[in-house]
C-alpha cells in the first residue's frame, strides 16, 4: 500500500528497507512540485546511464556523490551549497521529503541535484563501477525489533554494491542513533573487506565532523537522550 504504515515485502525483489511513503497531506506547492519539477530531476533506472555519469547535470562536475534517504534534505542542500563542483544524487521515497527538498531547489535555483524517489536499491544497481565518490547513509531506519532487522537497508549486498560504485579512495559515511546498528555496521564492514575504518579516537565516532551538518533526525534523538554514532569509512 503505497501509504501504508507497514513496509510490505515484494512479490519480486527483496524486503522494503523504508516504511510508509507519504504522511500529512501535500501543500498545493508541494503537489505541484511532486507533479512539475521531480520528473525533471528524476533519474530512471530503467533506462542506460550516460556516459560519463556526470553528464547527468546540466552544468560541469568534477564528481558524484550520493545520498541514501535525505529525509527533508537538509543534509543534501548542505553539502550541494558547499560544494558546487560536486553533483549529488538523492534517494528518498518519502514524498513529504521529497516536496520539502524540491521546494528549496527552487528556490535556490540548485543546478547540481537528482533525485530518486523509489528504492535507492534500484539506483545502487544501475551506477557504473567506480563512479561515485562518496555514499553517505544517515540515520537509516534502524528496524529496531529483531524480526524486522532483515530491513535494515545496510546489509551484506547492499555493502556489497556500495564497494562496487565507490572510487577507490571514495567515502561511506554512516550514521546511527541505535547502537545495535552501528555496531551491526561494524561487524559488515569489516566482513566485506573492502572498506578502512578511518577512526583514530573515540571523538571520531561520538562526535559529528565539521562537514556534517546536524539533520532533524539527529536532532530527534538527542532530544530523546539517545546518543548518536558517526562512522566513516574509506573504500580501499
Amino acid at each position: 500500500m503505497f501509504d501504508g504504515d507497514k513496509a510490505e515485502m515484494s512479490v519480486t525483489g527483496p524486503l522494503r528497507s523504508y516504511g510508509r511513503r507519504k504522511g500529512k497531506p501535500l501543500s498545493a506547492r508541494k503537489e505541484r512540485l511532486i507533479r512539475a519539477l521531480l520528473p525533471l530531476l528524476r533519474v530512471d533506472p530503467a533506462r542506460k546511464v550516460p556516459c560519463p555519469l556526470a553528464a547527468l547535470f546540466p552544468v560541469p562536475v568534477e564528481e558524484v556523490w550520493l545520498e541514501i534517504g535525505f529525509g527533508s534534505g537538509e543534509h543534501l542542500l548542505w553539502q550541494a551549497e558547499r560544494h558546487q563542483d560536486i553533483g549529488f544524487i538523492g534517494c528518498e521515497p518519502f514524498i513529504n521529503g521529497m516536496g520539502s527538498l524540491l521546494g528549496a531547489i527552487e528556490d535556490r535555483g540548485i543546478e547540481t541535484i537528482r533525485l530518486h524517489d523509489g528504492d535507492a536499491r534500484d539506483v545502487l544497481a544501475w551506477l557504473p563501477d567506480r563512479s561515485i565518490g562518496r555514499i553517505f547513509l544517515l540515520f537509516p531506519d534502524p528496524w529496531p525489533k529483531k524480526r524486522q532487522n532483515k530491513r535494515r537497508l545496510l546489509a551484506s549486498e547492499t555493502i556489497g554494491e556500495f564497494a562496487r560504485v565507490l572510487m577507490p579512495g571514495g567515502t561511506l559515511r554512516f550514521a546511527s542513533d541505535s547502537g545495535d546498528y552501528a555496531a551491526q555496521a561494524l561487524l559488515l564492514m569489516r566482513r566485506n573487506g573492502a572498506f578502512g575504518w578511518r577512526a583514530e579516537r573515540a571523538a571520531d565516532w561520538r562526535e559529528r565532523p565539521s562537514d556534517w551538518p546536524e539533520t532533524r533526525y539527529e536532532r530527534k534523538a538527542l532530544s530523546e537522550g539517545r546518543k548518536s554514532t558517526y562512522l566513516n569509512f574509506g573504500r580501499l
